[in-house]
């Protein structure tokens, strides 16, 4: 009987969970490509939902940090999905950042149900949704490109110090720390620029007749009503997928919602679960770079 009982929680366990349908959902500041990026949880998350839109904000490939000495399967394995959700039917808009932004020369482009581009406006029942990346707002980026690179290779060292002490203290029992997060929240102009950033971004799109703008960036998730002088907008980020692993949700009867993977149940391994199940389609992603690009274009059911 107990054994019976085991195999029946076995089969349950092993059975795919019902996938959240979605209006859109936004995802940026992936960092594919760096020490930093948490692929096989965004897999894990993506793999959960089914949106009709997925906006991927800016900075998902990091050209910026990009090296041929690292790329994880598991890196490949996202880019693999993506391009098996647009085949399958999901609209993906990917709009450039500034560490993807050699991508800015091709806006425009499309590819089946894929679009890349540098901006998006979505009309929603709850309101126009204005969606860009953000980095246009960062004085850093436009005027000393390279500090901001230079930034970019500081960021991903205490990245993987934070990994590094996160796992010593795991071995002792104790909690997990943010490292960059406390960095950031000790530093006042820090926390100004975001203050600034927010507004910025608010203040132009009320400007514009938007009554929600979305962006990335500065990986501050948010959700928030913001004043400005043309009206009220509602400031949206959806953070990213190093530090906070979060996106941005909607559909018509929530609308816009924050989306929290450590506050997900569904997310967290089950006992006896292992923490990244590889399939036989993800496999194919682990292929040599060839045979999986030729793959890719089939997907698309394009020819080289």
């Amino acid at each position: 009987m107990s054994e019976l009982l085991d195999n029946l929680l076995d089969g349950a366990a092993r059975r795919p969970r019902k996938k959240r349908r979605l209006a859109v959902a936004v995802v940026s500041d992936v960092h594919l490509g760096t020490y930093g990026c948490h692929a096989p949880e965004l897999l894990r998350y993506l793999k959960s939902i089914r949106p009709k839109v997925l906006v991927l904000n800016g900075d998902i490939v990091d050209i910026w940090q990009f090296s041929k000495n690292y790329w994880p399967a598991s890196h490949m394995r996202v880019v693999r999905y993506l391009a098996g959700l647009a085949a399958k039917g999901t609209r993906i808009y990917y709009l450039t950042g500034n560490h993807d932004e050699l991508l800015r020369k091709f806006a425009g482009l499309r590819l089946g149900q894929f679009q890349l581009d540098n901006k998006l406006v979505l009309d929603l029942p709850h309101g126009r949704t204005w969606l860009f990346h953000g980095d246009v707002f960062d004085v850093t980026m436009r005027h000393s490109r390279w500090l901001a690179k230079l930034g970019g290779q500081g960021y991903d060292l205490l990245i993987l110090l934070n990994r590094l002490v996160n796992f010593l203290l795991a071995k002792v029992g104790r909690p997990k720390v943010a490292l960059s997060k406390a960095v950031k929240n000790r530093v006042k102009s820090a926390v100004s620029l975001v203050s600034d950033f927010e507004q910025t971004a608010a203040t132009i799109a009320a400007d514009q007749g938007y009554r929600y703008v979305a962006c990335g960036h500065i990986h501050q998730p948010e959700i928030k009503p913001l004043a400005t002088p043309q009206g009220e907008v509602t400031y949206l980020n959806s953070g990213d997928w190093v530090e906070n692993l979060t996106a941005l949700e909607y559909t018509p009867t929530a609308g816009w919602t924050l989306y929290r993977y450590a506050d997900d149940p569904r997310m967290q391994p089950q006992p006896g679960e292992a923490t990244e199940t590889i399939d036989a389609e993800e496999r194919a992603a682990d292929a040599a770079p060839a045979t999986l690009l030729a793959e890719l274009l089939a997907e698309f059911k394009l020819k080289v």
